[in-house]
């Protein structure tokens, strides 16, 4: 059945989350935002990849630690077979766990310490095809970057030569973790203009998300 013309269909969420307490307490911040609906719930990473699979959810939102399959795997099969976008909800921020979720094709990270506020913002962020990292792990990914020995790039700077040099100019802002609207104003360009050079470069670097050409950005020093 189509919604009416006019109204905005609500965002379908599936929470992935082995706790019951907290999985309960995600349930009911996501039930009771306007817009948001919940589609789903998963106490593992099997189970995640399953409903997903089955609901076709708009959004999985997915803890890092769960049984049976960790939710970097789970991530990584989620984005793989184009079933949903990802946002990770974990306890720990440890750049092990940044890296594995995001390389794995998560659009976002954020910590279970986020305000019930701020997650219902990321949902509805990560849900408009913006991807979202809490701001103390964007810091670190920085950081990391920017000091310390030079590390090998993973990914072959070979790959930038496809991108005209607004894309490349817009992946750089995208590094730094600027919005669309930052981007807009860093690079003097309308905003509906960095959502078109953002969709190509992502096509053409062949990347899920926004977040991934941040961490490409990073690792090649664009």
């Amino acid at each position: 059945m189509t919604e009416p013309e006019g109204v905005d269909r609500a965002i379908r969420v599936l929470v992935a989350e082995d706790q019951s307490a907290v999985r309960a307490g995600l349930v009911l911040i996501l039930g009771s935002a306007p817009g948001i609906e919940v589609a789903g719930e998963a106490s593992d990473g099997e189970q995640a990849v399953t409903l997903a699979r089955e609901l076709r959810p708009d959004l999985v939102l997915m803890d890092i630690q769960m049984p049976r399959l960790d939710g970097v795997s789970a991530t990584r099969q989620v984005v793989a077979e184009g079933l949903a976008d990802v946002l990770v909800l974990t306890t720990f921020d440890l750049d092990e766990y940044v890296f594995g979720a995001l390389r794995a094709g998560a659009s976002g990270f954020l910590l279970k310490n986020t305000e019930a506020k701020d997650l219902i913002d990321a949902v509805r962020t990560v849900a408009r095809g913006e991807g979202l990292i809490a701001p103390a792990v964007t810091r670190r990914l920085i950081a990391e970057f920017a000091s310390g020995p030079v590390r090998e790039p993973r990914a072959d700077p070979a790959v930038l030569d496809a991108l005209t040099r607004r894309e490349r100019e817009v992946l750089s802002c995208l590094g730094e973790g600027l919005s669309n609207a930052d981007v807009a104003i860093r690079l003097d360009m309308a905003e509906a203009t960095v959502k078109t050079h953002v969709s190509r470069l992502l096509g053409k670097l062949e990347l899920r998300s926004r977040v991934q050409a941040a961490v490409l950005a990073q690792e090649l020093g664009v």
